[in-house]
């Protein structure tokens, strides 16, 4: 999965075959609505990398 430079989420492939969407910056799972974001298939993975990338844009463009 190749993301944006500017994106803080991404999605690695572990070893069991699942992916985990994580913090680029931390190297953390993250969690969205209490569930931390592991042990997906690559279509969630890709899929919530997206919405949490498009969230973090959109609360970056509210920083005065």
């Amino acid at each position: 999965m190749t993301r944006r430079t500017d994106n803080r989420y991404d999605a690695r492939r572990e070893e069991d075959g699942t992916w985990t969407v994580y913090d680029i910056f931390t190297g953390t799972a993250t969690s969205w609505e209490n569930r931390i974001l592991h042990r997906l298939d690559a279509d969630d993975a890709d899929d919530l990398v997206d919405l949490m990338n498009s969230r973090n844009a959109d609360a970056r463009r509210s920083i005065p």
